[in-house]
Formats: structure tokens, C-alpha cells, sequence
């Protein structure tokens, strides 16, 4: 254990945090611990660079407390109707058919080397944006343009990230298939 993996459960540790805040309609503490989990996002891959201290288990256990904080978040955010719900769909279903993906190869064959693309990076930050924007209550006219503006821009991406992901997973299947068998 050490300190990028610490920040990373710590991450983890504070999403029943921030879906109780959203229930209960603290929405400022719960941007505040969205912001929280962000940051230790940021530090833990920093950190871990940095002090040289990249395990397997930090490979398998970051994207997995980013995907279950942002699924929480939307699927929270939805059923408060903060959040309209097919959005919430959209955003989980993407997230299921790439771990789908990742495990059907695994199962294949070796596990793949696992590098978001710019698609993905760039639907994850309109995700996290969303959520942000979501979380300002009462917020003035701009900001409730800006949040449809980021509603339809995450849906967007994160269909187009998705049929992106199908598309690699598919040719990682393909080239496996035509690799002979020893």
C-alpha cells in the first residue's frame, strides 16, 4: 500500500459520502467532495509518477473508482431529476459495455493494454463538467444554458467514445482471431 493507492481509495471511501450529500440536496458539500475526489484523481497519477510507485493495483483500482464515482454521481443526480435519466443511461451503458469489452478479452486472451484516447478524455471531462454544473443550485440563466449545453455534449461524446471503444475492441478480437495458434 502506499500513497497513490491510499488517495485512490480514499476516493472511493468518499462516493456513499457524496451520493448521501446529493440525496439529502447538499449539493454545495457535495461539489465539495466531488472537487475532493478530483483532486486526489489528479494527485494519486502525479504522485505515482513522480515517487515512481505505479502498481497493478493502482492500474486496475484508478479507472475503476473514476467510473464508479461518475456512475454514482449520474445515476444520483437522475433519480433527484437533477440530471435528466436517459442521460444517466447513456453514461452507465457506455461504461458497462467497455468493461464488458476489457473483460471478454481478457478472457480471450492476454489482458490489453488499456490507453484512454482522446475521445474518451475528452467525454470524461464533459462528464465530470456536467455533474459540476449540475451541482450549482439555484444557478443563474448562463449556467443553466451552459449545463443543456453539457447535457447534450456528454451525450455526444460518450456515444461517439463508445462506438470508438467497440470499434478498438473489436479489431483487438479480430487480430487475436487471425494470430495461429501455437
Amino acid at each position: 500500500m502506499n500513497l497513490p493507492n491510499t488517495l485512490t481509495i480514499i476516493r472511493v471511501l468518499l462516493i456513499p459520502v457524496f451520493v448521501i450529500l446529493i440525496m439529502n440536496h447538499s449539493f454545495w458539500w457535495a461539489l465539495i467532495v466531488f472537487a475532493i475526489a478530483g483532486i486526489t484523481d489528479g494527485l494519486d497519477g502525479l504522485f505515482a509518477r513522480i515517487t515512481r510507485q505505479k502498481t497493478d493495483l493502482g492500474a486496475f483500482l484508478d479507472p475503476i473508482a473514476d467510473k464508479l464515482l461518475l456512475i454514482s454521481a449520474y445515476l444520483t443526480l437522475a433519480i433527484i431529476k437533477i440530471l435528466p435519466g436517459w442521460l444517466s443511461v447513456i453514461v452507465i451503458t457506455r461504461d458497462v459495455i467497455i468493461l464488458l469489452g476489457i473483460l471478454v478479452i481478457m478472457l480471450i486472451s492476454h489482458p490489453p493494454k488499456i490507453h484512454p484516447s482522446f475521445i474518451s478524455k475528452m467525454t470524461t471531462t464533459f462528464q465530470i463538467l456536467t455533474v459540476l454544473l449540475a451541482l450549482l443550485p439555484d444557478a443563474p440563466p448562463l449556467l443553466k444554458t451552459l449545463t443543456s449545453m453539457a447535457i447534450y455534449g456528454t451525450t455526444g461524446l460518450t456515444i461517439l467514445s463508445g462506438i470508438h471503444y467497440i470499434y478498438v475492441g473489436i479489431q483487438i478480437l479480430n487480430q487475436k482471431k487471425s494470430t495461429p495458434m501455437i
